[in-house]
């Protein structure tokens, strides 16, 4: 499994009520929450971001509550992975939950800019940074994580065939 796009940069301690603020938690419509997705730090986000993009990211992203509405908002925004030097251990999660891939990489998430184009590949945790011509490395996700990302999300991979 492989991603490629244009990177969107943020910093450290991005928290779930900036990627998705509390007013808009009274909707489960993905689109609708998709339509506020970083608002609060980047208005222009939703206008920008284009199937397929990549999300990067430095220390302790998705940090705050345990809202699933977070990795929801992002994946519903077209982002494929979210790259970061840590994550929230709750929004890790939760974003594995729904089958939105992310990376752990440090080095990735200090040098990788804001309109990088970044290919991700899933199966070895090797991320190309192809404007910047470099290369780093992830962990790759152990096979029963690739199995919920390949069945889009947890429930999807749990559910048995319909009768």
């Amino acid at each position: 499994m492989k991603a490629q796009g244009t990177v969107h940069k943020y910093g450290n301690n991005v928290d779930t009520d900036v990627i998705i603020p509390a007013r808009y938690l009274n909707t489960q419509d993905h689109k609708e929450l998709a339509s506020h997705c970083m608002e609060d730090i980047d208005k222009d986000f939703v206008s920008k971001v284009k199937e397929g993009d990549i999300m990067v990211a430095e220390n302790n992203f998705g940090c705050g509550s345990s809202r699933e509405h977070a990795p929801i908002a992002i994946k519903a925004s077209g982002i494929k992975c979210v790259i970061a030097k840590s994550f929230a251990r709750i929004f890790y999660r939760n974003a594995i939950n729904i089958g939105l891939p992310i990376l752990e990489c440090s080095e990735a998430g200090e040098k990788i800019q804001a309109g990088d184009q970044v290919e991700v590949d899933f199966d070895t945790g090797e991320i190309r940074n192809i404007t910047r011509g470099e290369t780093y490395k992830a962990i790759p996700f152990p096979d029963f994580i690739k199995e919920i990302m390949d069945k889009d999300g947890l429930l999807n991979s749990i559910k048995g065939p319909a009768k």
